[in-house]
């Protein structure tokens, strides 16, 4: 019996973290991934981590846009202040970058393969030196997946 009260405990623990969490998004985190978008994103991110094919940090995501780099570009949605952030969905607009919210900066750090909290990183096509092998081809695939997903995500809002 008093293993299913600590169960009982745990998910009623869980379920608070996550409503905390929610609380913590930003007003202006649209659009803002799914549960299955967001899993997906997130192994992106930890794949293209890899194979060096990622922008971690605003100021780098900045820098890659400007010189016109293409990819897809995740954000946390729990970043204070806001404005932080808030020029980076419309430097992506502008250059057609495709752009979606996840929930956690903590999330999005562990994925990018750092300790600390990252507000922003930008999944590109290629990597900055080399060519992707063989297995790029997989990172490849998996990018236009989630690609084709954010953009169906947008062209739902506007």
């Amino acid at each position: 019996m008093g293993a299913s009260d600590s169960e009982g405990d745990r998910s009623a623990h869980k379920e608070k973290d996550k409503r905390k969490m929610l609380m913590a998004l930003a007003p202006i985190a649209k659009p803002l991934a799914g549960k299955k978008l967001s899993k997906r994103a997130l192994k992106l991110v930890r794949n293209a981590a890899e194979h060096k094919c990622l922008k971690r940090g605003v100021k780098e995501v900045v820098k890659s846009i400007r010189r016109g780099n293409k990819g897809v570009c995740v954000i946390a949605g729990n970043i204070t202040p806001i404005d932080v952030i808030t020029h980076v969905p419309i430097l992506c607009e502008e250059a057609d970058i495709p752009y979606v919210y996840v929930s956690s900066k903590e999330d999005l750090a562990n994925a990018g393969a750092t300790k600390r909290p990252t507000c922003c990183v930008l999944v590109l096509t290629k990597p900055a030196k080399g060519e992707l092998g063989e297995e790029g081809q997989k990172l490849k695939a998996e990018y236009d997946q989630v690609a084709s997903e954010v953009s169906e995500l947008t062209a739902g809002m506007f």
